[in-house]
């Protein structure tokens, strides 16, 4: 693999754009395929997830692995919102690091687990794969509209274990400071889950991490950024580039929830969501990759 300027880099967050939200895995062999040539072209890519390590050696790497990576790559894994990181190798991955001070309190999550197994076990499991943040996750038997309607209870009784527990924390516009007025973790819905956090952690987190790493390899910058995401929170990963001085393109695969106004372009399919649509952006970023093509468009 020759060292040259990249035409794009890439920071895709992975449930909806590259994992199946219904199977929780790389559903579209393709954009295993896909993933691995542009690695292979001098793509750099960053996994910029709330999943863990565990996640993406399970179901990530081995498809990768499978398409033919090669050595050489610059591909990282940007766990759990930045507080866990890897890299991603032609022999997988490698070693994780976890940044100790990002790490919810081991009490907190035994007592997330309590309420779990007492209360919820039959819509949601504990994800005991996570290092730093806790984490419960929809039980993939459960339909959706079961989950959704039952996950404000969910998260009421997780916000009510922050309170007895001392730490403050955020969820929506609610903000509950600590008895010294702190308000250092997170209540963070996704339409799968519910993740609590250090509030220090997020997609924007990632993204300057992904540069960090690049530095620090002395690998050249890419000429432009493509970042992709389901939900509001992905934005965040452009925003940083943006607000730092880097070209930028943000690819919403599930629109629905309003594009907000941004000082950037974004990009969504006009008929397919998910990894529906995360596979057809994939492929046009190959051929741009490749030389084919200059632009990816608004592919319809």
């Amino acid at each position: 693999m020759t060292e040259h300027t990249p035409p794009l880099g890439l920071l895709l967050d992975v449930d909806g754009p590259i994992a199946s939200p219904v199977t929780r895995s790389i559903a579209i062999p393709e954009i295993a395929t896909d993933l691995a040539e542009l690695a292979n072209l001098g793509i750099p890519i960053a996994f910029n997830t709330g999943r863990s390590d565990a996640f993406l050696r399970e179901q990530v790497i081995p498809p990768l692995l499978a398409a033919g990576l090669e050595e050489g790559v610059h591909v990282w894994g940007i766990c759990e919102k930045g507080a866990v990181r890897m890299r991603i190798t032609a022999g997988g991955a490698q070693q994780v690091t976890v940044d100790d001070d990002l790490r919810m309190p081991p009490a907190f999550g035994r007592e997330v687990e309590r309420i779990v197994r007492e209360d919820f076990s039959d819509l949601v499991f504990f994800d005991d794969t996570k290092r730093a943040m806790v984490s419960v996750e929809q039980l993939t038997d459960v339909e959706s509209g079961d989950f959704l309607d039952r996950q404000p209870a969910l998260n009421q009784a997780i916000a009510a274990a922050l309170k007895e527990q001392g730490l403050g924390y955020e969820w929506g516009d609610e903000r509950v400071p600590d008895a010294e007025g702190r308000v250092a973790y997170r209540i963070d819905p996704t339409i799968i889950s519910t993740d609590i956090e250090s509030n220090r952690v997020g997609k924007d987190l990632g993204a300057s991490l992904m540069l960090s790493f690049l530095a620090a390899e002395g690998a050249r910058l890419p000429r432009t950024w493509r970042t992709m995401g389901d939900s509001r929170t992905d934005y965040a990963m452009a925003d940083w580039l943006h607000e730092n001085g880097h070209d930028v393109v943000h690819v919403d695969v599930r629109p629905s929830d309003g594009v907000p106004a941004t000082p950037y372009p974004v990009r969504h399919h006009s008929s397919l969501i998910h990894d529906e649509a995360g596979a057809v952006y994939l492929r046009r970023w190959v051929e741009i990759a490749r030389g084919a093509a200059d632009g990816d468009g608004d592919l319809g």
